[in-house]
């Protein structure tokens, strides 16, 4: 993998990868990052992850949707709002507008009108401050079958596609070394060579891979788009297995068809209607 090209955003990984992370040597070790960028920093004992969410939630206002040039609109009015550290699922018809909202949510579009923003809120309930805008960069995204888009030849570049070179900062190096090992141990990969080809990974670990590369950035709200699409009955249990243990610590919002499977660990769902309408209301199952 070359560590010189600049890479501009890309809207299939939802990764904004400046340069890949150079240096590594081949033969990577689970517990051991060493390399001229990084130095040589051994991993300390695994940790609870803590995602940065605060007493918040994200809210999305009145939002409506016409793409440049069109008077086709593909969101039409919609509102929701999703607290901190719990699980939200949007289903319905293919072509409704579920890949729109998200697209919007990650910062790749923006809205014709309405905003998208988070509220902090008091014990008593009440806004503690003016609403946030949420940016692109406090969302980590996963689409659709994301092994599709690997970049890497081995597990290590993949997850570190795009970070900034670091010269000289021990501290920084330790605190990217240790958010690497957060993210890699967070979805259970730490018995995983950092050196093997992603692509010979099964089709349950490559999502866990997925995961990871987002979950190193430490995002503020998940998001994924079918995420047991394309998986054997085991791995999709391994995967809704995984999300009901990440979502003690992270806020999540799912697109998917999978209804049933997921039904277990959704605290708030909501149906996509054709034209972009959204409605509140429990899963069909």
């Amino acid at each position: 993998m070359a560590s010189s090209s600049v890479v501009a955003f890309n809207p299939l990984t939802g990764r904004r990868a400046r340069e890949p992370a150079a240096g590594f040597p081949p033969k990577s070790r689970p517990r051991q990052v060493s390399s001229p960028n990084f130095g040589s920093v051994n991993f300390r004992k695994p940790q609870s992850v803590k995602f940065k969410c605060g007493y918040s939630s994200f809210e999305v206002s009145n939002v409506s949707y016409q793409p440049p040039g069109t008077e086709l609109s593909l969101l039409s009015d919609v509102s929701f709002s999703l607290p901190e550290k719990s699980f939200g699922l949007i289903f319905g018809r293919s072509g409704s507008g579920k890949t729109t909202l998200v697209q919007l949510l990650a910062g790749m579009s923006k809205p014709t009108s309405g905003s998208i923003y988070i509220q902090k809120y008091g014990n008593d309930g009440n806004p503690v401050q003016s609403p946030e805008p949420l940016s692109a960069g406090r969302v980590g995204i996963v689409f659709q079958f994301p092994e599709r888009y690997f970049v890497a030849d081995n597990v290590l570049d993949e997850v570190t596609f795009g970070w900034p070179r670091q010269k000289g900062d021990l501290q920084m190096k330790e605190h990217l070394a240790l958010r690497l090992q957060r993210a890699i141990n967070w979805v259970g990969l730490s018995g995983i060579s950092l050196d093997r080809d992603p692509h010979s990974l099964s089709g349950g670990y490559k999502r866990r891979l997925a995961l990871a590369i987002q979950l190193v950035q430490v995002p503020d709200l998940l998001i994924l788009d079918e995420p047991l699409a394309g998986l054997d009955w085991k791995a999709r249990a391994d995967v809704v297995k995984l999300l009901k243990h990440l979502k003690k610590e992270l806020t999540i919002l799912v697109v998917s068809h999978d209804l049933k499977e997921l039904a277990a660990i959704v605290d708030r769902s909501w149906r996509m209607e054709m034209g972009g309408v959204l409605r509140e209301e429990p899963l069909p199952i």
